[in-house]
C-alpha cells in the first residue's frame, strides 16, 4: 500500500512541476542582442531567458503591450511569438520602436 501512495504522489509531483513549464512558454521573444541577465522582471511577468532567447507566461495585458514593455528592458527582438504564433511585421515594428 505505502509503495502505490509513494508511486502516485511522484507522479503528481512530476506533473505538478512540468505544468509551470508549460504555461511560462506563452510568450518567447527573440532579442537581438542577448539581455545581461537570464532572469527578467518586467511589467507583471517574469521573464527566463537563455540562448535560444526569452520565454514567458501570460498576463492580463495585450501581447502588443507585453512585447513594448520588454524590448523597453532588452532592446529590440527579433521575433516575439503568442502560443507559437509569431506577431505580424507591423506589429512586430511597433514593439521594435519602443526599444530604448
Amino acid at each position: 500500500m505505502t509503495r502505490i501512495f509513494s508511486s502516485t504522489l511522484l507522479a503528481s509531483c512530476l506533473l505538478a512541476a512540468a505544468a509551470p513549464a508549460a504555461a511560462a512558454d506563452y510568450y518567447k521573444a527573440e532579442p537581438a542582442a542577448a539581455p545581461s541577465a537570464q532572469r527578467l522582471v518586467v511589467r507583471d511577468l517574469v521573464w527566463r531567458c537563455g540562448p535560444a532567447g526569452c520565454v514567458s507566461g501570460r498576463s492580463n495585458s495585450r501581447a502588443a503591450v507585453d512585447c513594448a514593455a520588454l524590448v523597453r528592458q532588452v532592446g529590440a527582438v527579433r521575433s516575439f511569438t503568442v502560443e507559437g504564433r509569431p506577431l505580424a511585421p507591423e506589429d512586430l515594428e511597433k514593439c521594435n520602436a519602443r526599444a530604448r
